[in-house]
């Protein structure tokens, strides 16, 4: 079995993770716009409708796992899988892996397995994390700059999401883009339309965000109450 040493500590492969709390909103945005962002990967959008792609914002608590307990935000977009048959539209979702442009945490043990073991881009932030109402809150804030304030408000339960289909995940650090494989297990899934409202800072991922046309009219958003991870050996591609 595969290991990893990290600050001292033997990190076994794969990493699991035993308990999270996952809230998401999923938005369109222009898909020229989202490839010029993650065009240093070598990877290339999938696309939702022609010319739209899906870019993903995601913060989660994670309460029990090998990487300890931290919070984490997340940016990302669906991509399409390398050597994957180029469809279109829902068929090119159903191939869509995700593809990690930003991966901001609060924990340092967590941002160095997460770089050293599968090349996430993660960095230190200020996350701050309100589940406890009925409206999920994240306060993102990085270099004492406010990059977004996002409140994500829960749908409808959704039934037989026990098991979620296994999606890879993609990231790119030092020049290398790696692919990591990735399975959810969720309990307590909800989702609805749209759901999410946003307030973008002044931080450069703000910005970012802003020229993919943030903020606006989420397609959906889901929350998972309690969620199970377990993440794979990275592959270089």
């Amino acid at each position: 079995m595969a290991s990893h040493l990290i600050q001292g500590r033997t990190v076994d492969m794969p990493v699991r993770v035993r308990d999270a709390e996952i809230c998401s909103a999923f938005y369109p945005v222009r898909a020229d716009a989202a490839r010029a962002v993650i065009a240093y990967s070598g990877l290339d959008v999938a696309e939702a409708l022609p010319g739209k792609a899906v870019c993903m914002l995601l913060f989660v608590d994670y309460r029990d796992g090998d990487l300890d307990t931290y919070h984490e935000f997340g940016m990302a977009f669906l991509v399409r899988p390398p050597g994957g048959s180029g469809a279109k539209g829902l068929a090119d979702l159903r191939e869509a892996g995700i593809f990690v442009h930003w991966l901001p945490v609060d924990q340092r043990f967590t941002l160095d397995a997460g770089r050293t073991i599968w090349g996430f881009p993660k960095e230190l932030a200020d996350i701050e994390l309100r589940l406890g109402s009925p409206y999920k809150r994240c306060i993102l804030r990085k270099d004492d700059r406010l990059v977004l304030d996002m409140l994500i408000k829960p749908g409808v339960p959704v039934p037989g999401a026990a098991a979620m289909a296994p999606m890879d995940a993609y990231t790119h650090r030092d020049g290398v883009t790696r692919r990591v494989p990735w399975s959810v297990r969720a309990r307590g899934a909800k989702m609805r339309p749209s759901g999410a409202l946003i307030r973008l800072g002044n931080h450069p991922i703000a910005k970012e965000l802003s020229e993919l046309g943030l903020p606006k009219r989420a397609m959906f958003t889901t929350t998972v109450s309690r969620a199970t991870m377990t993440f794979g050996a990275a592959v270089e591609i």
